[in-house]
């Protein structure tokens, strides 16, 4: 149970680090805001067109009496808010670090410098071209993953009680797990570790990797606020991947050898 509190205080190191880091962290707003407009967009477009939805999957249920019929579908309905919550978690880092990717690629760096003994970050040598092409590649092969899990945690909500309770909390382990491997991806991408690879490495740590997604994504439910957490996340994603691969660190609280010029 350690980890789980070794992964939220990475989670919180992160924040830290941005915060002292003011340039860096105004920056790795502006992709989160161009996202953001978007999945609001898309989130008020289903808030208003969720009932027909449900109404128009559901025919069977249209004779059905008071107060059965609308039971079914609101709670329907709900799922489907919860489904659509569930992959906009998801997709949204996954698509915030294709459109941020310089940004985080560079903030990510200067993480590595500040907190290595020897102030030096790895580096992929690849061209930006080719690590977009490897990120949007990864990240379908996640939202692959996700999908699947979405499927049949949707099916396992239509289960009494355990459609209420356990799988809104499986939900949301899910979502942190692959939440965190999204973030973790830009630092452990750059050291030319593969995706299967950076899943095992999360599931070898997975209460660790928990601790830091699952409070990321609860948080990412509140409106803006996944935009303003989203440079910490990635500073303390770096800090976990660290971790993970067992690399020397100095104190994550230390200042930062570097400017940002020098980046």
């Amino acid at each position: 149970m350690r980890d789980l509190g070794v992964g939220f205080g990475y989670l919180m190191k992160g924040q830290r680090w941005v915060g002292r880091h003011g340039r860096a962290y105004g920056f790795g707003l502006l992709p989160g805001l161009v996202t953001f407009v978007l999945y609001a967009g898309a989130l008020i477009g289903l808030v208003y067109g969720a009932d027909n939805l449900t109404a128009w999957a559901t025919p069977f249920a249209d004779d059905w009496d008071a107060p059965w019929l609308g039971l079914f579908r609101g709670a329907l309905t709900a799922l489907v808010f919860a489904l659509a919550l569930f992959l906009a978690v998801i997709t949204f880092t996954a698509v915030t670090l294709l459109v941020g990717q310089p940004f985080y690629e560079n903030l990510s760096e200067r993480v590595d410098r500040s907190v290595s003994p020897d102030g030096t970050a790895p580096e992929s040598g690849l061209s930006l071209i080719r690590e977009l092409w490897i990120s949007a590649r990864d990240s379908l092969r996640v939202l692959a993953r996700v999908l699947l899990y979405a499927v049949l945690l949707f099916a396992c909500g239509f289960i009494p009680v355990i459609g209420q309770t356990a799988v809104p909390a499986i939900g949301f382990c899910v979502s942190g797990f692959f939440l965190a491997q999204e973030l973790a991806a830009v630092a452990l991408q750059r050291r030319g570790i593969e995706l299967k690879q950076r899943l095992s490495l999360l599931r070898g740590r997975r209460l660790m990797t928990l601790g830091f997604g699952v409070p990321l994504t609860l948080a990412f439910l509140v409106p803006l606020v996944a935009v303003f957490l989203m440079p910490g996340a990635v500073a303390g994603a770096t800090l976990m991947a660290r971790d993970l691969l067992d690399e020397p660190s100095a104190d994550a609280t230390d200042g930062d050898a570097t400017s940002l010029s020098t980046a």
